[in-house]
């Protein structure tokens, strides 16, 4: 099975020594991200911004591939921190280097206490209208503060309401997790989904219907079956507007197996031999290059670099951790292994 510049379309890098050892394993298999910007502090300076893609490089630059021993050709598509006051003359200023935005509500997730507490329209127009006239797409981590199983589907009356008052935004939900983010794919022409890997594996059964699971702990939580029923079968049949997005979150393992459990999955190395069995079980092959690379493209209107990934039907152990990260997997056997890149 041949991928061509197969795209990881939301991926957290981190910093420091984190993105020293995690940077080269995602640049091993994919020719670019959109690269998450909630860091401490986060991502919304032209200053913050540049040095955050230089240092990046610099560590994938440094970690040649351990597949063919090359530095490798790996787009960091770069994001901002949303806030309310951006001015069209900012955002333009950084059009050749700024992918999308992402937008957090306050203290949903990871580092997203600067996020948005409010979800006026007028409030944030100023972004967003600029956004829209400079064809800047919107991500949005789309979750309340409300019952933890319902706060996707909660958000999904804001997504809408977005899309409606903003009808030239592109509006990315991210790692939808929910039969009704699916839906909510249709009755908009300009709202878009990232979906992941370990919410087309998982739902909240696997993480704590026996003895708790740590390393599969996430934001958005996994869901019920028909959940993820709903989102296999966009998913599986290439749906025109969604994109595969790992929400790739890699944490320390003390972080993780700790009673303050950090949230996040960390896919980054398995991602691609775990899609390919996936796909291959449904005996969908044939869709698998629409939905990691050639919808990302459409949607956000990028040429990633011209790489090719083999992967071959042969086992694969996942490693039980790389450096001090336990990946989704770890210790298990994939069917599917990668040959190399090229």
């Amino acid at each position: 099975m041949t991928l061509h510049s197969p795209l990881d379309m939301h991926l957290h890098l981190r910093d420091g020594d984190m993105l020293q050892t995690v940077a080269p394993l995602s640049a091993q298999h994919f020719a670019g991200a959109i690269i998450m910007p909630n860091l401490l502090p986060p991502i919304t300076t032209r200053e913050a911004l540049l040095s955050y893609k230089e240092r990046i490089q610099q560590a994938i630059q440094q970690s040649p591939s351990t597949i063919n021993h090359q530095p490798a050709r790996f787009a960091p598509y770069m994001t901002l921190f949303f806030q309310p006051d951006y001015h069209y003359a900012f955002l333009e200023s950084l059009r050749d280097d700024l992918t999308a935005i992402k937008l957090y509500p306050a203290g949903i997730t990871t580092n997203s206490e600067e996020g948005i507490s409010g979800f006026d329209v007028e409030t944030l127009r100023p972004t967003l209208s600029a956004m829209s006239d400079l064809g800047i797409p919107l991500c949005i981590h789309g979750e309340t503060n409300g019952f933890v199983m319902d706060r996707e589907a909660e958000f999904v009356p804001i997504y809408e309401t977005l899309a409606a008052a903003f009808p030239d935004l592109t509006i990315i939900m991210e790692h939808i997790t929910t039969a009704q983010s699916v839906a909510a794919l249709e009755k908009h022409p300009n709202l878009y989904a990232t979906i992941t890997l370990h919410h087309l594996y998982i739902t909240l059964d696997d993480v704590a219907g026996g003895m708790l699971r740590p390393h599969l702990f996430c934001k958005p939580i996994a869901k019920r079956p028909e959940d993820r029923h709903a989102l296999l079968d966009v998913a599986l049949n290439a749906h025109p507007k969604v994109m595969f997005g790992s929400d790739s979150a890699p944490h320390p393992r003390h972080a993780k197996e700790a009673p303050g459990c950090a949230a996040g999955v960390f896919t980054a190395p398995v991602a691609l031999p775990a899609l390919a069995q996936l796909f291959d079980a449904h005996g969908k092959r044939g869709n698998l290059q629409a939905f990691v690379s050639d919808n990302a493209q459409r949607i956000y209107r990028v040429t990633p670099p011209d790489t090719s990934i083999e992967l071959v039907n042969e086992p694969f152990i996942v490693p039980e951790k790389y450096g001090d990260v336990v990946p989704m997997f770890a210790g298990e056997t994939l069917e599917w292994n990668i040959k190399e890149t090229l």
